[in-house]
């Protein structure tokens, strides 16, 4: 079982030192992983028609992953560096392509690229994209990132994009693609195309998925041995349920479990705040975890 760290994105600051710290402490303390989300924009949620149902607003801070990713490559060595997720269909396919591809060079192989579709319609409009076409869109998008990573020339015309021969260079290793997602939709999507997929919720509440999505692998003729599967825990709930949901997640089937520690929207998503009251405490959350379940 491999162990994550969630990069505590909204709440560890701007400082280039602490982040340097924090990623170097979680790959010191054995972590396989730095999991890090996304959004371009946060959005004031009052008064929208649709309404916005995620728990992000405009008050909390994102860094940007393929960029953050650039630093991090920089100041780890072993370190695997994952989305968690990218919102794929919001951006320019061949410019995330290029992106990803300079990560995994400058990282020396350590980029895992999960992505998903988002829920926040106010950045597919600022940033020029539909929202009602992403789902589509994701499933192209990811066929056109695997050809230019291995083809030094293509000639791709999708309903969403078009390369008249050209390619990128200088190409990537095998870049691994996984989804997030909660939906039927989603699992279908990752049983079909992915390498792996991110639940972004505990073990326990993820089991009904889990096995939903095993099914999913053996209709599409797959082998689940090979395919990825993550959950998270919450660092309020504690080593006796760290080390139940770490137990249920091996019977499962899980290959990778990582760790939330941040209290941003911590109750939203049904866990208790912990009053995290600076970098020190996000590192120190990082080596009482890894205590636990090691």
């Amino acid at each position: 079982m491999k162990l994550g760290a969630i990069f505590p994105t909204p709440e560890i600051g701007t400082d280039p030192a602490v982040i340097r710290d924090w990623a170097q402490a979680a790959e010191g303390l054995g972590y396989d992983s730095i999991v890090t989300y996304d959004h371009v924009l946060g959005a004031v949620h009052a008064g929208r028609e649709p309404a916005l149902t995620g728990p992000y607003t405009e008050r909390d801070a994102f860094h940007e992953p393929l960029v953050l990713f650039g630093y991090l490559a920089a100041v780890t060595e072993r370190i695997e560096l994952a989305t968690g997720v990218l919102i794929l269909p919001q951006r320019q396919t061949a410019l995330v392509a290029k992106q990803a591809a300079e990560v995994d060079i400058l990282s020396g192989g350590r980029l895992r690229l999960a992505v998903g579709t988002g829920w926040n319609w106010v950045e597919y409009d600022a940033l020029g994209q539909p929202f009602e076409s992403r789902g589509r869109r994701l499933s192209e998008q990811v066929e056109l990132l695997r050809r230019l990573w291995r083809e030094p020339v293509i000639d791709f015309g999708g309903e969403f994009d078009r390369i008249d021969r050209a390619g990128i260079l200088p190409q990537p290793g095998r870049i691994p693609i996984w989804f997030g997602g909660f939906s039927e939709v989603a699992l279908r999507r990752a049983a079909q195309l992915g390498d792996g997929l991110m639940f972004g919720s505990t073990p326990t509440r993820m089991a009904e998925l889990c096995e939903r999505q095993k099914q999913l692998l053996a209709e599409a003729g797959r082998d689940a041995e090979s395919f990825g599967l993550e959950a998270a825990v919450d660092f309020s709930q504690g080593p006796d349920v760290w080390r139940a949901e770490l137990e249920t997640w091996r019977e499962l089937g899980g290959t990778q479990l990582s760790l939330r520690a941040m209290d941003t929207t911590a109750v939203a998503v049904g866990f208790e705040e912990v009053g995290y009251r600076g970098p020190a405490d996000y590192i120190d959350a990082l080596e009482k975890f890894r205590d636990a379940v090691r």
